[in-house]
């Protein structure tokens, strides 16, 4: 067995599960008010997200705050996590309490001009130059779990919306990839760098690309190295709605307030979707393998290139947080 394996196991068996469960506990015209219930109590160990739930559309609203870049840290994959297992839970409870149910979740980003910027580049150098295999190995396996997540609406009936306000890069275009749907600014860009330090993006893109255009067009995005506006990723099919700038929650309001007396079909909708092109929990952890592999390989040429991105992103943070990295010369 490898890492992690049998938790990931479990997690699959539960996920497998959840959704008729949850489901049954349903009594339309019985629901008590809508509040934030368990969520708001928990949220206080989430120092790296921001959550809330508006009541007059049953959404779940999560902002990332990264403290440091505006990247996937550990800590930050751990609140999310932690986020979305509550969602889970919150769920059961209203079911059985006949509250009304969160219908929508957004995932989104506070910080300005940036939704992410993808993974730990700092990280990924330290653990490849240890050749530390099973720390690389964690860290994708935490990216995984928080895609498929989304991806498969926590196993329950809510339609998961990415709202893009800034960049999304690699992990962070994978992250708005997994979600039903993606509402983006006109000025947001969209890209997949990896490919730029001889890497290519691990958690969830060929997947998530694959299935939403087809294979060929997916390697080509890859490859590309280059950025996409929002336009071009709306032309293409990727993203659902383009929004003015700063209209992007808006937007969001507007699309749901629209979708209220439809939430039934645009949710059967996506769970068909999720059985005619299913992106399995395997299938992703099975290419992390794969992106794990290709990571131990890189030579210290790929890892200065890494360091030097990874520095690009140390300058998006905000001015009063830690110095810049520096690449090795």
């Amino acid at each position: 067995m490898t890492y992690l394996a049998k938790p990931y196991q479990n997690l699959h068996q539960e996920r497998a599960t959840a959704f008729g469960t949850f489901r049954s506990f349903s009594k339309p015209g019985h629901e008590k008010p809508f509040d934030l219930g368990k969520a708001r109590d928990q949220s206080a160990l989430w120092s790296e997200i921001e959550i809330d739930l508006d009541p007059e559309v049953a959404t779940y609203w999560c902002f990332m705050k990264p403290q440091g870049r505006p990247s996937f840290s550990v800590k930050l994959l751990s609140d999310i996590i932690g986020m979305q297992r509550s969602i889970e839970e919150e769920y059961g409870q209203r079911a059985r309490n006949g509250m009304t149910q969160i219908k929508y979740f957004v995932l989104g980003s506070k910080h300005p001009g940036v939704f992410s910027l993808g993974g730990d580049l700092p990280l990924f150098v330290e653990k490849i130059r240890a050749q530390d295999r099973t720390a690389l190995r964690h860290y994708a396996r935490l990216c995984v779990e928080a895609v498929y997540n989304n991806a498969v609406s926590f196993h329950l009936p809510i339609v998961t919306i990415a709202l893009v306000q800034g960049d999304a890069l690699g992990g962070g275009f994978e992250a708005a990839l997994a979600c039903n749907m993606i509402v983006a600014e006109r000025s947001a860009k969209f890209g997949l760098p990896e490919v730029l330090f001889n890497l290519f993006p691990g958690m969830g893109a060929y997947s998530f690309l694959s299935r939403r255009l087809d294979g060929v067009r997916a390697e080509r995005i890859i490859f590309s190295g280059r950025t996409y506006s929002a336009e071009e990723l709306y032309e293409m099919g990727l993203v659902d709605l383009v929004a003015e700038d700063g209209q992007g929650e808006h937007a969001v309001r507007e699309l749901i307030e629209r979708q209220r007396r439809r939430h039934n079909a645009y949710e059967a909708v996506f769970q068909a979707r999720r059985r005619v092109q299913p992106v399995t929990l395997e299938e992703l952890l099975d290419i992390t393998e794969i992106w794990v592999d290709a990571a131990l390989r890189l030579e210290e040429a790929d890892l200065k290139r890494m360091l030097r991105l990874a520095a690009a992103q140390e300058r998006r943070k905000p001015a009063s947080q830690t110095p810049q990295l520096v690449a090795a010369e």
